[in-house]
């Protein structure tokens, strides 16, 4: 792809929907599978789009890149996903040049996430920006900014409380439970899908609920098979769904199936269950609630559960938002100098090219050794540049004059010549 440094800040932009104003089967309909992202990616390349990257998760969807207009990153999301494109634009904010890099710091630090402090969300920019880059989407400019984020996320997390405390999807379903389920130790707990949110929760209902009678089902039986093992649980086939669902009183689904895999049909017969779907899009059909005997959560309902972690969160803020704006200006001023760069290698370039015009004058009168007009005379130049150089960096607020400036001289020059 093209190199990013000739690209103008203000065409840096992301695209996205998030929790904000979305639920979360919207949410689903705009989620972008890993297959789905690599022809995004591929689209990218053939429009000639610049450091692309696509940050999908259960709470937000969003592109980010260089586009000449952000309805072209709309468009790419759009093509790769069942949602409606109008819902999208109508749904979507947009925020370009520092807005969107501010914006980014703010992903990456759990600052702008369902619960405030989530530090899984710069795992997940890193796996989205890695793949990226193997794709060959990633320029120098992206690839920057996202060690920057890295960077400012890691100390954010040791030099502040923001993400101290328990407080996520799998801990919020546990106090939902605590609460709601007084009598839970001597309930029947199913869980479908054995992946690491599913994990995490039952994990947290043991350390905290004391719960053992727990049945785990997941498509890949040896994965269940090796969890259950190691805690002492229970597991059944993936054939016996049906069955294992009419036997448990609470049921945590975290299957993360592309489309509903707990159905209607499922409970015509049972009795009384709590169902907590921890799956984005979700995997419990909406239509189970028909039946009076069913009671039904799922994420967005998990993420409005409030607590004294996230009060004393909140009071971190400030501290984080200081620590991002530091490390936010360094990056833009390393892409100013960066773009500055480009200006002063002319500006090194024709001075080097006068400096081998006079050289070959002199060496052609033969008046004086070469050798020493060459090390004069390079010693000059390179003062000149530093200078110059030093110049720009002691007064950033008057750099692009400066820069333009120098720009106009040479240009006039090489017209003369």
């Amino acid at each position: 792809m093209q190199g990013s440094q000739s690209k103008d800040i203000a065409h840096y932009h992301i695209v996205g929907i998030n929790y904000k104003k979305t639920d979360a089967a919207i949410r689903g309909s705009f989620a972008i599978s890993q297959a789905q992202y690599g022809q995004l990616l591929e689209q990218a390349k053939t429009a000639y789009l610049d450091d692309v990257f696509v940050l999908s998760t259960c709470n937000r969807t969003e592109i980010y890149g260089f586009a000449e207009d952000p309805q072209q990153l709309v468009e790419m999301v759009c093509r790769q996903t069942e949602g409606d494109c109008n819902l999208f634009s109508q749904l979507s904010y947009v925020k370009s040049g520092e807005e969107a890099i501010k914006h980014l710091y703010q992903v990456g630090t759990g600052l702008d996430s369902q619960i405030l402090g989530d530090y899984e969300i710069i795992g997940q920019i890193r796996n989205a920006t890695r793949f990226a880059k193997t794709n060959g989407c990633l320029g120098g400019f992206q690839e920057r900014l996202v060690n920057s984020v890295l960077q400012v996320s890691k100390l954010i997390k040791n030099e502040t409380a923001l993400s101290a405390g328990t407080v996520s999807v799998a801990f919020a379903a546990v106090r939902m439970l605590e609460y709601k389920v007084p009598d839970i130790l001597n309930k029947k707990i199913l869980l479908v899908g054995v992946g690491k949110i599913g994990r995490n929760t039952i994990k947290n209902m043991m350390d905290y609920l004391g719960v053992a009678d727990v049945t785990l089902v997941n498509r890949t039986l040896a994965v269940a098979e090796e969890f259950a093992s190691q805690h002492g649980l229970r597991y059944a086939p993936y054939e016996n769904l049906k069955e294992e669902l009419n036997r448990a009183d609470i049921i945590l689904v975290a299957s993360n199936a592309p489309e509903p895999n707990i159905l209607k049909q499922h409970f015509e017969s049972s009795g009384p269950k709590l169902i907590i779907d921890l799956s984005i899009p979700f995997n419990v059909a909406p239509d189970v609630v028909e039946h009076p005997h069913i009671s039904l959560v799922n994420v967005d309902e998990l993420s409005k559960i409030q607590d004294e972690t996230l009060q004393m969160r909140q009071q971190e803020v400030p501290k984080a938002l200081s620590i991002i704006e530091e490390h936010m200006n360094e990056f833009l001023y390393w892409y100013k100098m960066r773009k500055h760069a480009v200006v002063l290698k002319a500006v090194k370039d024709k001075l080097q090219e006068i400096h081998t015009k006079e050289i070959q004058q002199q060496k052609n009168g033969a008046q004086y050794k070469l050798e020493d007009m060459e090390a004069v005379s390079s010693r000059i130049i390179q003062k000149m540049i530093n200078l110059m150089a030093g110049k720009v960096r002691r007064e950033t607020d008057k750099s692009d004059q400066y820069i333009s400036m120098i720009n106009d001289i040479f240009e006039a020059g090489v017209k003369q010549d």
